[in-house]
C-alpha cells in the first residue's frame, strides 16, 4: 500500500520523490538537474522492481520519476503496481528511450507525464505541473465526496422529517377523532334533546340552528382528519385511493376511471403511505390547475412492482415548472419515493395532459408487521 503524499507544491517542505533508474549516472544528472532549478526534494534511488515496491510501500512518496526501459522489465510494471491504489502520486517518465507514441499511450493509461532525458531541463517544471494537477484532483475528489455525503444527509434529514410530519398527522388525527369528534357527537346529542323537550319556539329554532352548525363542523373534522390520516388506509391502499378517487369526483365532477391489478395488494405500510400521498399529491394538482375532463388512475403490484400511475387529459405542465426553488410539492414526493426505494416520473405536454408515475420494487421491502406507528 503506497503511504499517502502530502501537498506537493507545499513551499514550506522538501519533496519526497522517488526515482526508479537503473544508470546512477543518470539519477546524478536527475538530482544536479533539480538542484540547479532550487527545488527543495529528498530523493531515493530505486534499480529494480523489488526496491520500488518496497519504496512505495513503506514511506509517503510526492513524484515517482521512472526511466521507461530497465533490466527484465519496464515503467509500466512499475506503473501498474502504483496503479492499484487511488491516492497514488504522480508518475512521470523520465527516459531516453521511449518514442512519443508510446509516451502518449502511457499517459492514457493514467502517467502524469514525461520528460527526454535530452531535454532534462523541463524536468523542474513538469514536476511542478503535475504535482498542481494532482492536488486539484484530490481536491476535486474531496469536494465530490464531500456533495455525496452531504446530500446523504440531507436525504436522512429530509426521510426523518416526512417521518415526523407523519407521526404528527396520525397524532392530530387522533386527537380529533377521540376528543374533539367525540365532544361535538355528544353537543349534537345535548341539541336533539333540548329542540325535543323545550315547550319554547325560540330555543327549538337556536337549537336547530346550532345543530346545523355543529354538523358542519362535525364534517369539517372529518375532512381534516381524512386529510391527515385517512382510517381508510386500514383497508389497505386499493380502498383508500378508490376513496380518493370518489372524493375528487364529488369534488370536481371529473370523472376518474380506476383499474388495480388486485383488490387486496399485501404492502408495508410505508409504501401504502408513499402511495397514498403520491396519488392524494396528484389529484390536488389536477383540480388546482390542470381543468381535465377525464382522469385515470392505474394500479398494479404485480411483477414484483407496485406501480402507481396517474394520468389527465388536461392542460398539462411546463416541466420546468419542476426545477423551479419553491415546487416543493412534487420534489417532496420524489422524496418520499426514495424513502421506499422507489422513484417518480413525470411526463406532460401542454394540452396533452399529465402522466405521474410512482414506481416502488416490492422485493426490498418487507411484508406489513401489524404494528400501526403511523
Amino acid at each position: 500500500m503506497i503511504a499517502s503524499p502530502m501537498v506537493c507544491h507545499d513551499p514550506e517542505r522538501h519533496l519526497s520523490i522517488l526515482h526508479l533508474e537503473d544508470s546512477l549516472a543518470d539519477h546524478r544528472l536527475t538530482v544536479l538537474t533539480l538542484r540547479r532549478a532550487q527545488l527543495a526534494f529528498d530523493m531515493q534511488h530505486a534499480d529494480s522492481l523489488e526496491a520500488f515496491q518496497a519504496a512505495i510501500a513503506s514511506q509517503s512518496i510526492d513524484v515517482i520519476l521512472a526511466d521507461y526501459q530497465l533490466p527484465g522489465f519496464t515503467a509500466m510494471d512499475a506503473w501498474q503496481l502504483v496503479a492499484q491504489h487511488s491516492d497514488h502520486p504522480p508518475f512521470i517518465l523520465l527516459s531516453g528511450a521511449i518514442g512519443e507514441t508510446a509516451a502518449v499511450d502511457a499517459m492514457r493509461l493514467g502517467i502524469a507525464d514525461y520528460v527526454l532525458k535530452d531535454d532534462m531541463a523541463r524536468l523542474p517544471h513538469v514536476i511542478q505541473r503535475a504535482c498542481e494537477v494532482h492536488e486539484s484532483r484530490r481536491l476535486r475528489e474531496h469536494a465530490v465526496q464531500e456533495l455525496a455525503a452531504s446530500q446523504k444527509r440531507l436525504a436522512e434529514l429530509a426521510e426523518h422529517l416526512q417521518s415526523s410530519i407523519e407521526q404528527e398527522r396520525a397524532a392530530i388525527a387522533r386527537e380529533i377523532h377521540d376528543d374533539i369528534g367525540g365532544a361535538l357527537t355528544a353537543i349534537r346529542f345535548d341539541l336533539a334533546w333540548i329542540g325535543r323537550h323545550s315547550t319554547q319556539e325560540g330555543v327549538r329554532e337556536h337549537a336547530q340552528a346550532a345543530t346545523s352548525m355543529l354538523q358542519h363542523a362535525i364534517g369539517a373534522s372529518q375532512r381534516i382528519m381524512m386529510n391527515l390520516r385517512p382510517p381508510i388506509l386500514d383497508q389497505g391502499l386499493v380502498a383508500a385511493v378508490q376513496w380518493l378517487a370518489e372524493d375528487f369526483e364529488r369534488r370536481t365532477s371529473v370523472p376518474i376511471k380506476m383499474v388495480t391489478s388486485s383488490a387486496n395488494m399485501p404492502l408495508s405500510d410505508a409504501v401504502q403511505l408513499v402511495a397514498y400521498r403520491t396519488a392524494q399529491e396528484a389529484l390536488t394538482n389536477i383540480s388546482k390547475y390542470a381543468a381535465p375532463t377525464l382522469v385515470r388512475i392505474d394500479l398494479s403490484d404485480s411483477e414484483g412492482m407496485l406501480t402507481l400511475e396517474v394520468n389527465d387529459n388536461g392542460k398539462g405542465l411546463d416541466t420546468r415548472a419542476l426545477e423551479k426553488p419553491k415546487a416543493f410539492g412534487l420534489k417532496g414526493l420524489q422524496e418520499r419515493a426514495k424513502m421506499v426505494d422507489g422513484w417518480l416520473d413525470i411526463s406532460s405536454r401542454p394540452g396533452q395532459g399529465t402522466s405521474l408515475i410512482l414506481s416502488v420494487p416490492l422485493a426490498s421491502i418487507p411484508p406489513p408487521t401489524g404494528d400501526d406507528t403511523r
